[in-house]
């Protein structure tokens, strides 16, 4: 197993502390394995096993445990059996019915250092959940960085530019690296994770009817990477094609496909007003392999597609991002992390003044003396203008400094 040192580090000042730790993040985004990799740690620190108990819902030889009665007695008969300090592991804990009544009263009643995975963004929105309050600390998780894809397939620097192609191709599912690197494997692998994705995370969790329809509207997701979506819009868009689905119900789908991981909302954030807005937000895929899986060589927006694979790096390194707003022009990205703030421009390539004056101008309009970066594919540009930084956007990939820092 590689370690994912991205999370283990983020992890690692909570072990053995009196909080909850909860993992979400989407399927096959590698929790499982990060549990084992936290497991192994425990181990080589003189942990006995038999003071670790790992539950895997995904697994049948845990599809006994149901409930959260089930849960309470299978944890209990087992961890009962050892002295001294215990930990408890539950992955994919949403599949097991009101889970929380559990956690929370081993939690009470300190039985074991607790860590509990899930794939929905609702797992801890329930009002079951408010057991829970103050008692936790989420960790997100995300598929592979493009750092962590050339650890996985164990190449260097040097290599980056004809791996960066394969991971714009490809993305970043862990899975990925015990197979054959071909369109045809990994895309049926892909392909099998957005249907699973899409039928137990969406469909059945939410008792979807209309399965076409959203199937529609995630392609339609995928095809507009970047750009402002609002659920009237793509409503008319569906109109347009001869169909029908509401607003309201295009709505739903969009909170569905977030809530699952599939697609990640971005609000906007109005820079002059100093607020967030509600309306005309964008949206990114949870995974950018999923574009091949939903378009196959459809996909014409490169930088679109750059955008994604930024959002998904500054979500990796802790940020919380906003699409910026000043007047009527837009700021790709405003990253945020504690006191810290960077604004962010992708672009493919700065291949004549028009596109250098679009992605510096905005930035320069911005009166205030945070980080300003444009990130783009050119091998070379010229590192500043005006204060605003320019970077290669692989070498940004590949830099674990903030963002125009």
């Amino acid at each position: 197993m590689i370690k994912r040192n991205i999370y283990l580090d983020r992890i690692a000042p909570y072990i053995d502390k009196p909080v909850i730790k909860v993992i979400t993040g989407i399927r096959r985004c590698g929790k499982s394995t990060f549990l084992k990799l936290l497991i192994n740690e425990l181990e080589s620190k003189g942990i006995s096993s038999a003071s670790i108990l790992y539950i895997n819902k995904d697994s049948l030889k845990f599809d006994f445990i149901r409930t959260y009665s089930d849960l309470h007695v299978y944890v209990s008969k087992n961890l009962n059996k050892t002295k001294g300090r215990k930990y408890l592991f539950v992955d994919e804990v949403q599949e097991i019915e009101q889970w929380e009544k559990a956690i929370a009263g081993f939690f009470a009643d300190e039985i074991a250092d607790i860590c509990i995975t899930g794939s929905n963004a609702d797992l801890l929105s329930s009002d079951l959940a408010k057991l829970l309050t103050g008692r936790y600390i989420e960790f997100k998780m995300n598929t592979l960085v493009f750092s962590e894809f050339l650890t996985f397939r164990n190449k260097t620097e040097t290599d980056k530019s004809d791996e960066f192609a394969l991971f714009m191709k490809y993305g970043g599912f862990p899975g990925i690296h015990s197979m054959e690197f071909s369109d045809e494997v990994i895309g049926q692998y892909i392909s099998a994770i957005y249907s699973t994705i899409l039928l137990k995370d969406v469909v059945s969790r939410n008792q979807v009817r209309d399965v076409a329809m959203l199937e529609r509207i995630a392609t339609y997701l995928a095809d507009n990477i970047g750009n402002i979506t609002t659920a009237k819009g793509i409503s008319n868009y569906i109109k347009s094609q001869q169909l029908t689905s509401s607003a309201d119900t295009v709505q739903n789908y969009l909170h569905w496909l977030s809530q699952a991981y599939m697609a990640h909302r971005v609000s906007r954030f109005d820079i002059k007003g100093k607020r967030q807005l509600e309306l005309y937000d964008k949206y990114y895929l949870g995974d950018i392999g999923f574009m091949q899986s939903l378009l196959g060589d459809k996909f014409q927006d490169i930088s679109g597609k750059l955008e994604n694979v930024v959002y998904l790096e500054l979500l990796a390194r802790g940020y919380k991002v906003h699409i910026g707003k000043l007047y009527e022009r837009e700021i790709d990205f405003i990253a945020v992390k504690g006191n810290a703030k960077s604004y962010i421009q992708v672009t493919y390539l700065l291949s004549d003044e028009q596109a250098i004056e679009r992605e510096f101008g905005i930035l320069e309009s911005v009166r205030d003396n945070y980080p300003k970066l444009v990130l783009s594919m050119d091998s070379h540009y010229g590192n500043v203008r005006n204060g605003i930084k320019w970077q290669n956007l692989v070498d940004f990939l590949l830099t674990p400094s903030d963002p125009g820092s």
